[in-house]
């Protein structure tokens, strides 16, 4: 094709393959419509690439291939798997079985993509390696996965990737992230020009219907500009010509005059997603029952319809192939599928045809059933879906073609497959359902918002749990429930229909069951807190070893304000959850662990695992989880003292969880917002944000503020001589406090209980708010022991002061916490006693990512072991390195875990 117009998406393509490939990685789609340029534009580029330039790896997904797992990945990883033995033998296995076996390993997409990158990072390491992979939006959902994933990690490697995606097309990549290039129609010049250089002559009006028809789209220009010449060549008649055939028409109409057996090997080559010469004869030998030659073949390549090379045949372009599909009936396609089924170098192992007499549409589909079952059961979340979606394909009964085609979306939604979701319920849609497995599939495909189905009311979603637990499914009942009473979380605290959540929780469940546990939590944390804590208690002594089970527990935990068990339950989920491919999942206890930490000011985990959580939140399209994080994000920038950014992220959060009425994510923004404002001793501004959450009439109101908002509220209102304003919050946490036995709550009420008390009782209660277990709470002392501090100050007590404002700073210093050091340091000084600013330490000098590898290092763990874990190759994690230990003064190993152990 004359690339006639197309100069700026050339230099853009050029510019990111030279940056890419020079070591930092990177990623493009070339997106547009069919014919309009994409596959010829990257060929263009590729073609102009030096000789001894990158290795390039290639993929052409298949419509027909889009069922069989790992298709596409095995063909683009196909010439540098001679670098697999340099891998782990683990992830040799699991490349092995993905890409050998044809069948979906137990193994979830993470451990595949962390393979796939270490084997491309391998490859890159001696040669930088150009991923090419044509129709994107045809991927297999498996390959999708993992190309998507491995994506976005490529930012340290010599690695690009390069896709051409169809508009309009449902696609894996609509969620991804990666950056976009959208080729647009030729202008009208542009257009004049490609179809002039195609057939110069055209009579005025035969040209003027060429570019009226092809409409800028490149493709159907150039194909309608070469019918034309054929059918009319240089003739100048005024009359009105016949109507110029479509682009795909005219495909047609020239494979109509092809031979027999070339049209047969054509329609198996469009069907068959390997596309190996040696396989087309066969099948093709399977169908007409006579020898077939790949000299048959001629034909097509004579008329430019295919290439073949290396054994391999390839069309031209994928409209071409539309054209031998569309022009083929369903019996044909039917056959053709049978015949490559039975070929020895077809997708599946050689089989005779299933006799008449043999097993039925049911029995196959309770085998696949069954697959599903048993790759659920190890793991293999995604592996089982497919499965599901066989037994769907494979049953002749409607209603329970829908079950499984809904247990399907089901088990896609904890994997953070949205597109997947999506398509599996518009194929349960489009048959007929019940009511209630409308409102189960309503249900099912509204959980990307963070469990909150948007429409969806509390009271629908009680009457289906109630539905479907009369049917016998109480497993699924409770499950509903948990959506039903984290909405009352998000969007409605106090619902009035909670109590109802709650009681219909006990009786589908034993009330210490995790998931009836996490109910109650959401529903009714002050009627049963004090059950719930004492079974939380309980599995964080004797632990479940399960991650569902344990991320399940860690929401509960901060539900209930126990946020240093919160903190644990979702970080012992966490490498299960990742082995299991449970995305959504995993950036659920992500999200709870980077919160409960930050409550905590435990910044050396909040930080990695906020920017961790919002990478998969993304990934996983769960916007109401995006704010949560980002909101978390801002209170850790206020906490640390970066004023700028924590505003600017707390208004992204509001912005976002005020579109989704979500209201912990506006009580969260709102408290990171009064951080800043206290720290610059805008006290009434503060004030007016802390009191939001606990004011009924406000969207940021939700009564679990009560856990984590006493103290700055308490304290703030001290600071602005406004305390009797607070005084009927702290009355009614101490109603609270008196039936739930919430730690961040009792930690809150001895501290108000303490400040706001008179002269004659603060030292005693300052005393006993000091007395109290606080090990896993030093932040909550040190905010206690700096407002005794101060109390003993203005009362002139200097020299005692001095004792607690010290241990205070100390504290706040080991914890990261910038604005209360410098409170406390201030507080020192006035009290006679110089305090030097306290040193930037690992938190401050490094970035998230750097943070959690340089964690990982002080553990012993290797580079091989660190990537593993987060999903980057051992290459990546090694520049990392490079990066982090100039930037602390250290140059080995052993000197940064002595560094990192040492720091308080």
């Amino acid at each position: 094709m004359t690339f006639i117009g197309r100069e700026g998406p050339i230099a853009t393509l050029r510019d990111v393959i030279d940056r890419g490939l020079a070591g930092s990685g990177g990623a493009l789609l070339v997106t547009g419509e069919p014919g309009i340029g994409k596959t010829a534009l990257l060929h263009h580029v590729l073609d102009s690439l030096e000789e001894d330039g990158p290795q390039v790896l290639t993929a052409v997904a298949t419509e027909p291939g889009s069922r069989r797992p790992f298709a596409a990945l095995a063909e683009l990883l196909r010439p540098v798997r001679v670098f697999d033995g340099r891998l782990p033998p683990g992830q040799r296995e699991v490349l092995r079985v993905c890409l050998d076996t044809r069948t979906a390993p137990d193994a979830g997409p993470f451990q595949v993509a962390s393979a796939t990158l270490n084997l491309l990072a391998e490859a890159a390491a001696r040669r930088p390696v150009l991923q090419v992979i044509e129709n994107m939006h045809w991927l297999d959902a498996a390959t999708a996965a993992v190309v998507t994933f491995a994506a976005r990690r490529l930012s340290s490697e010599p690695i690009v990737l390069l896709a051409t995606l169809r508009e309009g097309f449902r696609s894996p990549a609509d969620t991804t992230g990666l950056p976009v290039l959208p080729l647009d129609p030729l202008g009208a010049a542009e257009a004049a020009a490609l179809v002039d250089a195609q057939a110069p002559g055209l009579s005025p009006v035969l040209r003027a219907r060429v570019l009226a028809e092809g409409d800028g789209n490149p493709l159907v220009l150039v194909k309608l500009a070469r019918v034309a010449r054929e059918a009319y060549g240089e003739a100048t008649t005024t009359a009105s010509p016949p109507p110029v055939p479509r682009v795909e028409s005219a495909f047609r109409a020239r494979l109509a005059g092809l031979p027999p057996l070339t049209r047969l090997l054509l329609l198996i080559a469009a069907v068959h997603q390997d596309s190996g010469v040696t396989a087309v004869v066969e099948a093709a030998q399977v169908i007409a029952g006579e020898s077939v030659h790949p000299d048959d073949l001629a034909p097509a390549v004579r008329g430019r319809l295919i290439t073949v090379h290396g054994g391999e045949l390839r069309f031209r372009h994928s409209v071409i192939r539309e054209a031998v599909l569309s022009g083929a009936s369903p019996e044909e396609h039917r056959r053709v599928r049978a015949a490559v089924d039975r070929t020895p170098s077809g997708p599946g192992p050689a089989r005779e045809p299933v006799p008449a007499s043999g097993p039925g549409p049911d029995d196959d589909a309770d085998a696949a059933l069954e697959a599903a079952a048993e790759h659920t059961e190890r793991g293999g979340v995604l592996a089982a879906v497919a499965a599901l979606d066989d037994a769907a394909r494979i049953t002749d009964c409607p209603e329970r073609r829908a079950e499984l085609l809904l247990r399907a979306a089901d088990l896609a939604v904890e994997a953070g497959r949205r597109d997947e979701v999506a398509r599996l319920v518009d194929r349960a849609d489009a048959g007929p359902l019940s009511a209630r497995q409308r409102a189960r599939a309503a249900w099912t495909a509204a959980r990307f918002h963070h469990d909150v189905p948007e429409g969806t009311d509390v009271v629908t979603l009680i009457e289906l749990a109630e539905d479907v637990a009369a049917d016998g499914d109480g497993a699924l009942a409770l499950r509903i429930l948990w959506t039903a009473a984290l909405h009352c979380v998000w969007e409605d605290g106090g619902h009035t229909a909670a109590g109802r959540v709650a009681a219909l929780a006990e009786r589908l469940e034993p009330a210490d069951e995790p998931l009836a546990l996490a109910v109650m939590a959401c529903a009714a944390p002050v009627e049963h807190g004090a059950r719930v804590l004492a079974r939380l208690r309980h599995w964080a002594a004797h632990p479940s070893g399960d991650a569902v089970t344990d991320q399940t527990l860690g929401t509960a935990a901060v539900l209930v304000g126990a946020f240093e068990l919160a903190a644990s339950f979702s970080a012992a989920a966490l490498n299960g959850l990742r082995a299991q491919g449970r995305f959504g999942l995993l950036a659920k206890a992500l999200t709870v662990r980077a919160w409960s930490a930050a409550l905590l000011c435990d910044l050396t985990v909040a930080v990695p695992s906020a920017d961790a959580a919002l990478q998969l939140a993304t990934e996983t399209s769960q916007p109401v989880l995006r704010a949560a994080i980002r909101a978390t994000q801002a209170l850790i920038a206020a906490l640390g003292g970066r004023f700028a950014e924590a505003e600017e992220l707390a208004t992204e959060a509001i912005g976002l969880g005020g579109a989704y009425r979500a209201r912990p994510v506006l009580a969260t923004a709102h408290l990171a917002l009064a951080q800043v404002a206290a720290a610059q001793d805008c006290l009434d501004g503060a004030l007016d944000r802390l009191r939001q959450p606990h004011d009924p009439a406000s969207p940021a109101f939700h009564p679990s503020a009560l856990h984590y908002g006493l103290v700055d509220l308490v304290d703030v209102a001290l600071r602005a001589h406004r305390a009797e304003e607070v005084r009927g919050v702290v009355r009614r946490a101490e109603e609270v406090a008196a039936v739930h036995p919430s730690p961040a709550l009792h930690i809150g009420v001895r501290f108000a209980r303490a400040v706001l008390a008179d002269d004659a009782d603060a030292e005693r209660l300052f005393s006993e708010a000091l007395a109290a277990d606080l090990t896993r709470w030093p932040f909550a002392r040190a905010r206690t022991q700096l407002a005794y501090g101060e109390w003993l100050r203005r009362r002139r007590r200097d020299a005692l002061a001095r004792t607690p404002l010290r241990a205070a700073r100390d504290a706040f210093d080991a914890l990261g916490a910038v604005t209360f050091a410098e409170r406390a340091r201030r507080e020192l000084r006035a009290s006679g006693e110089a305090s030097a600013k306290g040193v930037p330490d690992a938190r401050e000098l490094l970035s998230p990512q750097e943070l959690e590898i340089a964690l990982m290092v002080a553990e012993g763990l290797t580079n091989r072991e660190i990537g593993e874990r987060l999903y980057v190759s051992h290459r990546t994690v090694s520049s990392h390195l490079h990066r982090i230990f100039p930037k602390l003064g250290v140059t080995s190993r052993t000197a940064l875990g002595r560094l990192l152990r040492s720091s308080p």
